[in-house]
């Protein structure tokens, strides 16, 4: 239990004190120095300890945030959150210093971020921590000894050193969206100004107008099956990882062709409502009807039929009824327009 830490030199100096030649350092300077150092009363640990070398604890080229970070981060259990927000809520540092400290131990090999797909279509990002990184330079094997400069200059005029040109970086392909059963001008501009904006829910979602003519298409064949444009809106912005995708347009693309709705039930045409006809004064009783042309009105076509055609200017014909015949006259001009508005 009272064991000296066999990690610490017996006599701690100060590093600036060993880089000091001898000749200018001052024997009172380095009395003062190794009597207020650092002095360890260590205590072994039997339970809940983390071992951390000293190539972390005391590695020249990582600064306090980074090594404090992957002491706190090598000290949880498996499975853990060290994603930037809950190190923001946990630490009073700020996400920026955070997400410096944690790219410091990325590039020096004590963090990796490994992207997996989930069962169910999400991607999400592993945090592997490494208490022993591996080496990541390598060093090129020990050649054989320069030759003399004439022999050089031969041999660079017989072989002279060929540049193989370097390829280009391959883009993916974005995969493959469905395709509408008509392109309507209407629910592509909606589908553009959908995707256009999805930014403003999600600042990972910022499209290029590449992605955006590419993803367009799907999103008028959701439109196209009655989906309304917020339902489309909310399958592309949730469940998200906390980071934001790698690649925004591939994961929308593979959201619109996997999470495709059916299409809509077939929905019998609904008849159109009969033609109404303009209304129309008869010839025979000046009441009126209705009917696309003008004429007699049904009462009077059996007897314009018999009397045969109309003199022009002859004026509306009556009905001669009798002398013992009551009540009002059906083929008045007058009893007949009010039997019409009734």
């Amino acid at each position: 239990m009272g064991t000296e830490n066999p990690s610490v030199p017996p006599h701690a100096q100060s590093a600036v004190a060993v880089q000091e030649p001898h000749s200018r350092a001052n024997p009172r300077t380095r009395a003062r120095r190794g009597t207020y150092g650092v002095t360890h009363d260590n205590t072994r640990h039997t339970s809940r300890f983390t071992v951390i070398g000293n190539h972390l604890a005391q590695h020249p080229e990582l600064s306090l945030v980074a090594i404090a970070l992957a002491v706190h981060i090598q000290s949880l259990p498996s499975n853990a959150p060290v994603d930037i927000r809950t190190l923001a809520e946990r630490f009073p540092e700020g996400r920026s210093r955070i997400a410096t400290g944690l790219r410091e131990l990325e590039a020096h090999g004590y963090l990796r971020r490994v992207r997996e797909r989930t069962s169910t279509g999400r991607i999400v990002t592993r945090t592997i921590s490494c208490n022993q990184p591996k080496p990541t330079r390598h060093h090129a094997p020990a050649s054989a000894p320069a030759p003399a400069p004439a022999e050089a200059k031969t041999a660079q005029e017989e072989h002279p050193p060929s540049r193989k040109p370097r390829a280009p970086c391959k883009k993916h392909p974005l995969p493959p969206v469905p395709r509408p059963a008509l392109l309507s001008p209407t629910l592509l501009r909606t589908a553009t100004d959908l995707l256009a904006t999805l930014h403003r829910q999600d600042p990972h979602l910022l499209l290029s107008a590449c992605d955006t003519a590419h993803l367009a298409p799907g999103v008028v064949a959701w439109l196209e099956r009655d989906v309304p444009p917020a339902a489309v809106r909310g399958v592309l912005t949730t469940g998200l990882p906390p980071e934001g995708p790698r690649r925004p347009a591939a994961l929308l693309a593979h959201r619109l062709t996997t999470q495709l709705p059916p299409p809509p039930p077939f929905r019998t045409p609904a008849e159109p409502p009969p033609a109404r006809h303009p209304r129309q004064t008869c010839d025979g009783c000046d009441r009126a009807f209705r009917s696309p042309e003008p004429g007699h009105c049904r009462d009077c076509l059996p007897e314009a039929a018999d009397q045969g055609p109309r003199t022009p200017g002859a004026g509306p014909r009556r009905q001669w009824r009798g002398p013992g015949a009551r009540g009002p006259r059906t083929g008045s001009p007058m009893y007949g327009r009010l039997d019409s508005f009734v």
